[in-house]
């Protein structure tokens, strides 16, 4: 047994090196244009021909996200620019009016369902191309949540409601729950599930948990190591790897926690959540225990449940070098709201929120599209490249080759040849400590305290007075 492990630097893998003509037929199929016509939530709908067929919709909810601007006008605006004539010819000589009505009803008829649907189907693409993303033959699916600001338009708070202070007061904004998958070698987003903030994170990911068709490690933080995970894991034939709380390892294991590995059989107690539907007995597995230790940080004692069986591929070292990996689920988030701007959104109905969070999801995929490509052209992993550079020169080639009529092999190939050069740096000093402190902006604004039609009341009164 390993009472202490010191965590080791993953070997490079070395992928082959496909045609720049070959990562081009990839990356395009990552839109996919004749598969989106056949998605089971397309298929009972009827789209006579119009100018905003479902292929434009969907570009152009993806434009969105990609462009800076990410109103329906700048959509519109460049539509009328021949920005998306690659797909329908017709469309820049059609458009005539400067009202984004038509554009906005296309949005509103194509459903929720078929976004998440084309998800799916980029997730497949991406995991085809290279054995590279896979580990054993498992692909590593990162899970965890976050939330989503939007504005409490007429409807929208019944269905997602706003969080409640502990004096049981209504907060302004809106909340949307969302519980995302991602591939850990390869940084695509996989899977999404949505609700409201009464929808717990356990429940979103046993949904995506049971519908996953791919043979997946499931690993999870501390709030994702609990019973009902494992119970809806086994249910689908799935594997886990989820990190516990020490009072819960103490719990299974029934004695004093030490470093080692440990055969345990899970039972559920009268406390735990169970998913309907699913076996209720006892989930058998292992409980890891090591004493991780990082230079220039206290020492941690890690406690990890996996149901992977015990055998020199899947040792303690190894798993525990494997979670190390549960990290990047953090930075994908960010890169979500920070990079593609998915912090708030402003639809007005639930509904066009979920597409919008999608169609956000669909637009970051095609960033780790094109970062795949590059990382396979030069042979290095694509977790070494920067999401930031890479998206501003897939943006530029985005509207370059949407409008150019020419070949897109050459640029293509030049686009690779930029997007490897966009290495993360290497500090050969550690980063300085900072204080977790913030420094907040003097604006000339008082704070809003309660309900915006109340201060609209008010300024009202004071006008009328003054």
């Amino acid at each position: 047994m390993h009472t202490n492990y010191h965590p080791k630097k993953a070997s490079k893998p070395t992928p082959p090196k496909p045609s720049p003509a070959q990562l081009l037929t990839f990356f395009l199929k990552l839109l996919p244009r004749r598969a989106l016509c056949q998605l089971p939530a397309l298929k009972n709908l009827t789209f006579y021909d119009r100018l905003f067929t479902p292929m434009v919709t969907l570009w152009y909810l993806l434009f969105q996200r990609l462009n800076a601007d990410h109103t329906l006008d700048a959509a519109l605006s460049d539509a009328r620019s021949g920005g998306a004539d690659r797909i329908n010819k017709k469309l820049s000589r059609r458009l005539r009016s400067d009202s984004t009505c038509s554009y906005s009803n296309a949005r509103q008829r194509l459903p929720w369902q078929a976004l998440l649907q084309a998800l799916w189907l980029q997730a497949q693409w991406m995991l085809r191309l290279t054995p590279t993303t896979l580990w054993h033959g498992l692909v590593i699916a990162l899970i965890d949540g976050s939330t989503v600001r939007l504005r409490p338009h007429p409807g929208m708070a019944e269905e997602l409601p706003p969080q409640r202070n502990q004096h049981r007061n209504r907060a302004y904004w809106c909340l949307l729950r969302v519980v995302v998958d991602f591939c850990a070698l390869s940084g695509a987003a996989l899977d999404c599930a949505m609700g409201s903030i009464h929808l717990s994170e356990q429940v979103l990911a046993c949904q995506i948990i049971l519908r996953s068709k791919l043979k997946s490690l499931f690993l999870g933080d501390r709030n994702f190591g609990v019973f009902r995970i494992v119970q809806v894991a086994r249910q689908a034939g799935q594997e886990v790897l989820l990190r516990l709380t020490d009072r819960r390892a103490r719990k299974l294991l029934g004695r004093a926690l030490h470093p080692g590995q440990y055969a345990v059989d899970w039972k559920p107690s009268s406390h735990d959540q169970l998913e309907p539907d699913c076996r209720k007995d006892s989930v058998r597995g292992r409980l890891l225990i090591a004493q991780v230790h990082r230079k220039g940080f206290r020492p941690i004692k890690l406690c990890l449940f996996t149901t992977l069986p015990d055998t020199a591929e899947f040792s303690l070292e190894q798993l525990v070098e494997l979670y190390g990996l549960r990290w990047h689920i953090e930075l994908n988030l960010r890169y979500l709201k920070a990079q593609m701007d998915l912090v708030q959104l402003e639809a007005k109905s639930p509904e066009m929120a979920r597409k919008e969070w999608l169609a956000g999801l669909m637009a970051y995929n095609l960033v780790r599209g094109a970062q795949l490509c590059a990382a396979l052209q030069v042979g290095c992993s694509p977790l070494t490249l920067s999401f930031s550079s890479v998206r501003r020169r897939l943006e530029d080639w985005l509207e370059q080759s949407l409008q150019d009529q020419h070949p897109l092999l050459t640029s293509w190939a030049g686009l690779l040849q930029r997007i490897a050069r966009c290495r993360l740096p290497h500090r050969r000093k550690p980063r300085p400590n900072e204080p977790r402190a913030q420094r907040h902006l003097r604006l000339p604004y008082a704070a809003l305290y309660g309900s915006r039609a109340v201060a609209r009341r008010n300024l009202r009164k004071y006008v009328s007075k003054s």
